[in-house]
């Protein structure tokens, strides 16, 4: 499709990147013109009338008129009449109604009519803000044609709807009208136009040729056993290294499912080759680094970088590393020789710090690049990003998590204590999560400022961190080794291991999404440990979602849960939080998805 240069700026405005997004462009409302050939009840009428009498009341005008092309009277009210309504309602007058008939006292009524200037034709009714209907329409009709929705590899039939809603005709009348008896061919034409665009967003680069380093023997001598979830990432993981193709894989699974297992397998495989794993902490890169010290063969060569201070032999250590750990500090490496990249907990990194990484590698080939991530998303999510990305997910957990989940009030104050007291008397920790650091007349509940003498005064061994806590890493460590009671903000969402860790306690539950709720209900239990997650609201009432997350320690079943309680993102221009880009698709339409990617796989581009 050619656009003029005229057009550019308006197809900007609109959003418009294709003719498929034009096509979709579809009015809020249709009005027609046309005059009606006989009265209805409760429809929109128009007729060409001659004012036979007029009274005037307070706020109201009432008479009766002709209406010619029905051969009778009828009578009419306007509400809250302006001025020029009083001079154009005169006896005698011939006007133009437009409204709602009611059958009223044996009597038709036009009740409120709007006065119109013609008759004839549909009208559309786009009403987007700042940009006049009649220029989107003339744009639409500009462009549309069967040709043109034709290159874009739509159906036939999916083209002719398109056209016939585009028509303003009668017939595209009468489709408005019946607007859900079509609604799901939209859904199909909306996703099969997104998916069609991230295909041509997947580009291909050679990858390093190499040969797998086996790890068989050393998954036999590892001191537990894999999950079947476990193999098959590792065996997605194998068959992408063997490609020719620069692969990219997200790695997905529940907090606790053993992807570090995974994540060093992968190290392994490139053997003797480099490999680099980026976290985005320093203290989980740390403990990233300690679990390859103890669980990789003694011949691998591992470096452990820390962000600031540089190490004298830096540059020649990088060169002999057979792996590379270390946080963002990572993407300033001026290069290296990784086959390659993992980035674990990889939503807490900016798309610009993946990629910053990912183009570090020189030459003509690219490095295969794995994310992992305990943040599981819907099934119909993972489909669309499927256009992109490879996935693996790792459901099975090496051990069942014993965790319960209770939703309190402030009446249960009480005996919340009498359970945190038993847990430290069984030498457990407990974490309160806290929704602020400082006060706010914005929230109902005590910041962690605020709180924190509460627990110092009642409790021994209490230690307080947040985000922007400079020794946050120093003091998550000291709690570990030492500590009962640990109050916080998110921070400790993604973060350290703490084994002993079997209560959470999470202020202002209610605030806080599901998936973050389920990220923080993941510290605890890891090692199979009865454990204890407490939702405290203030709330009268408990929310529905919090009740529903309360049952079920499924993170796929919670994504999906936190997809009912929130839109989708604007999954194309950059995977935001909120909002939605779609107007008719939604995300419980995995049937129309499914359909619309086996239609793609069969056409030739």
């Amino acid at each position: 499709m050619k656009i003029d240069v005229k057009d550019f700026e308006l197809f900007k405005k609109l959003r418009v990147k294709n003719i498929i997004d034009l096509a979709l462009i579809l009015p809020k409302k249709i009005e027609n013109l046309n005059l009606s050939p006989s009265p209805k009840q409760g429809e929109i009428c128009i007729q060409k009338v001659r004012i036979k009498s007029v009274t005037l009341k307070k706020n109201q005008i009432f008479g009766i008129c002709e209406c010619e092309g029905w051969k009778i009277d009828a009578h009419f009210v306007f509400f809250n009449p302006n001025v020029w309504h009083i001079k154009l309602l005169k006896t005698g007058s011939c006007l133009i109604f437009s409204a709602k008939l009611n059958f009223f006292n044996q009597n038709w009524q036009f009740s409120n009519p709007k006065i119109i200037n013609k008759t004839g034709g549909f009208i559309p009714k786009y009403q987007i803000s700042g940009i006049r209907d009649e220029k989107i329409q003339n744009l639409i009709q500009g462009y549309l044609s069967f040709e043109n929705l034709k290159e874009s590899k739509l159906q036939e039939k999916y083209i002719h709807l398109l056209l016939n809603l585009h028509s303003y005709d009668h017939k595209c009348y009468i489709l408005y009208q019946n607007f859900s008896n079509f609604e799901k061919d939209l859904k199909y034409i909306e996703i099969f136009n997104f998916l069609k665009r991230l295909k041509s967003k997947r580009k291909t680069y050679k990858s390093f040729n190499f040969e797998i380093f086996k790890i068989d023997s050393w998954i036999k001598n590892l001191p537990f056993k894999l999950t079947q979830d476990q193999f098959k990432a590792l065996e997605d993981i194998r068959k992408d290294l063997e490609s020719k193709e620069a692969k990219k894989r997200v790695v997905m699974g529940d907090v606790g499912c053993g992807k570090t297992l995974v994540l060093l397998g992968a190290a392994l495989m490139v053997y003797p080759k480099q490999a680099i794993l980026m976290a985005p902490t320093s203290i989980l890169a740390k403990q990233l680094y300690d679990e390859a010290l103890k669980l990789l063969p003694a011949f691998m060569d591992i470096l452990f970088i820390k962000g600031g201070k540089k190490d004298k032999n830096l540059e020649e250590n990088i060169k002999k590393a057979h792996l590379i750990i270390g946080t963002h500090a990572l993407t300033y490496l001026k290069e290296h020789g990784a086959v390659l990249i993992m980035i674990d907990e990889q939503h807490r990194f900016g798309s610009n710090q993946r990629q910053k990484i990912y183009e570090l590698s020189n030459g003509d080939f690219s490095p295969h690049f794995i994310q992992f991530s305990a943040t599981p998303i819907p099934r119909t999510l993972s489909m669309i990003q499927s256009e992109l990305l490879n996935f693996s997910f790792i459901k099975q957990m090496p051990f069942k998590k014993d965790i319960q989940t209770l939703c309190i009030k402030n009446e249960d104050f009480a005996l919340l204590e009498t359970k945190i007291k038993e847990e430290i008397k069984l030498k457990h920790q407990i974490i309160i999560i806290y929704p602020l650091v400082n006060p706010s007349d914005k929230i109902p509940y005590l910041s962690l400022e605020q709180a924190s003498d509460y627990w110092k005064t009642h409790y021994e061994k209490v230690f307080i961190t947040h985000g922007k806590d400079k020794n946050k890493d120093e003091i998550l460590q000291r709690f570990k080794e030492e500590g009962n009671i640990l109050l916080s903000t998110t921070v400790v969402e993604v973060g350290i291991s703490l084994p002993r860790l079997s209560t959470i306690v999470i202020v202002g539950a209610e605030r806080l999404g599901l998936a973050t709720l389920h990220q923080l209900r993941g510290r605890v239990g890891r090692n199979g440990v009865k454990s204890y997650c407490y939702l405290y609201t203030k709330l009268k009432e408990i929310p529905q979602r919090l009740l529903e997350f309360s049952k079920t320690l499924d993170g796929f079943k919670i994504a999906e849960l936190d997809l009912k309680n929130r839109l989708s993102g604007d999954l194309l221009d950059g995977f935001t939080q909120h909002g939605n880009d779609f107007k008719f698709f939604t995300f419980n339409d995995e049937y129309i998805l499914k359909k619309a990617k086996e239609d793609l796989e069969n056409i030739k581009f």
